[in-house]
């Protein structure tokens, strides 16, 4: 499939359980305290390398977005689906929020201090993830700290229900964290750390620290 036709395929897919998803996951993290925990070392770890702003790429109707802004970080959320955008927009007016895609970041050369990609990799097909990483690498500023947290396994499985019962045409890849981490050393970033994560038996997920190199 063209890159045009899966991220179409995405784009609309989202627009359709955009609703359904905030509704669903509004109140996620209040369960999730390792899932809060790494998302308070992220922010850390922004802050004490430079400071500045923070990209959240894929960001959904906001709601990670706005709790690293409740831990103290300038942050900007960035989301192919401009329904969700329109609901981060509505249900977090303080924040700022812009229609973008990870695949053309519309961000200036080392202009934030770190990036975070919460289980927004899971959609972009393995031959593109190069040159998605290659984009996070040009706007990071050099030893900014880059957190990507994805599916585990491996496996590519199309998602035709999402969200509330409606209808979605997505992949999504699962994939192991070494494979993972093999790209982003390929595309300039130093591996710092890696969690898994089991919170029950059928969800397996993984958190990957990494730091621009120079």
């Amino acid at each position: 499939m063209s890159a045009d036709g899966w991220l179409a395929d995405t784009r609309a897919s989202y627009d359709t359980v955009a609703e359904s998803y905030a509704d669903l996951l509004r109140e996620a993290l209040a369960d999730a305290p390792y899932e809060r925990a790494v998302l308070a070392l992220f922010a850390e770890l922004a802050r004490t390398s430079g400071g500045g702003p923070v990209a959240d790429i894929g960001c959904g109707p906001g709601r990670i977005t706005a709790y690293l802004q409740g831990l103290g970080v300038d942050v900007v959320g960035v989301d192919l689906s401009p329904a969700m955008i329109d609901i981060a927009r509505r249900n977090h007016p303080g924040l700022r929020f812009e229609v973008g895609s990870m695949t053309d970041l519309d961000l200036a050369d080392s202009s934030v201090a770190g990036i975070l990609a919460w289980f927004s990799l899971i959609h972009i097909p393995d031959d593109e993830v190069p040159a998605v990483l290659a984009h996070f690498h040009r706007v990071l500023r050099p030893h900014a700290i880059l957190l990507l947290a994805f599916h585990v396994g491996d496996e590519h499985r199309l998602k035709t229900q999402g969200y509330g019962g409606h209808p979605m045409n997505v992949y999504v890849h699962r994939r192991p964290p070494d494979r993972v981490a093999a790209w982003l050393t390929d595309a300039g970033f130093t591996v710092e750390a890696q969690m898994l994560h089991r919170p029950d038996e059928s969800r397996h997920g993984a958190f990957l620290f990494a730091r621009r190199r120079p």
